[in-house]
């Protein structure tokens, strides 16, 4: 599961790529994004393309926030404390899915029109290296980038406009724009360090405006892995000296 990835390039670029109405205001040069946190993507929206800010984690189902409430309500219940289940329901935390793999689920299907996907600009993601954790420490990231010079890619994304929900419960219920990108099978650059599933990262300007308008009978069958040869694993020094990715526009 990618819960990890930094995007550094100019706005120009994410124009010239996406053709995009930029709204964004100022994006600073370089950004570690993690789940919950806002960051750029292009959208369809009302009848355009836009490039904007938007929170990563579209809803969870049904179901999970269901099963969530319940255990939280017996351990309510079990400290002997009264329950209004349908409040907790109402109230209950969701953090958000930041990877979608099975987009025939009733759940996603909802969200696969072309008025719901998005492209979700990055220069490389992470994925924990269970070979590198040291024990009673943390698990470093390994980092997957085009080459070494780590030039712009993009995930293929859903969103969703103005979902209410709680994700914090300190925030209590907000209404807020969503969005999370797809996943795939790995191919043999990310399998031996994640080998359930990788991003589903978009080749080319034709293959983001297949996305970005194709019926989704097109559409879906862009959710493969891509090619042994479009992808690296960024050398440990490099992600270790934190170096400063070269600004590019161009695409695999």
């Amino acid at each position: 599961m990618c819960n990890l990835y930094n995007v550094t390039t100019n706005q120009e670029a994410l124009r010239a790529i996406t053709k995009a109405f930029d709204r964004l205001g100022n994006l600073e040069p370089s950004l570690d994004i993690y789940p919950d946190q806002m960051a750029p993507i292009v959208r369809n929206i009302d009848g355009q393309r836009e490039l904007a800010r938007v929170r990563w984690g579209m809803p969870s189902s049904q179901q999970a926030i269901f099963q969530a409430a319940t255990k939280r309500a017996d351990k309510l219940r079990a400290k002997g404390k009264e329950v209004d289940f349908q409040e907790l329901l109402k109230m209950e935390p969701d953090g958000g899915t930041t990877n979608i793999r099975n987009t025939s689920s009733k759940h996603w299907t909802r969200w696969t029109g072309v008025e719901n996907r998005c492209v979700v600009p990055f220069t490389r993601f992470a994925e924990p290296d269970p070979a590198r954790k040291v024990e009673g420490g943390r698990t470093p990231n390994a980092w997957f980038a085009r080459d070494e010079s780590e030039p712009l890619m993009f995930f293929a994304g859903l969103w969703v406009r103005d979902w209410q929900c709680v994700r914090k419960v300190k925030e209590g219920l907000v209404t807020c724009d969503l969005f999370a990108f797809l996943t795939t099978e790995p191919n043999s650059v990310v399998a031996p360090i994640h080998p359930k599933a990788m991003p589903v990262i978009l080749r080319n300007e034709d293959e983001i405006e297949a996305w970005l308008t194709a019926p989704w009978s097109e559409a879906k069958a862009l959710q493969r892995p891509l090619p042994d040869d479009k992808l690296i694993l960024l050398p440990r020094q490099q992600v270790e000296q934190q170096a400063t990715p070269a600004v590019q526009g161009s695409l695999l």
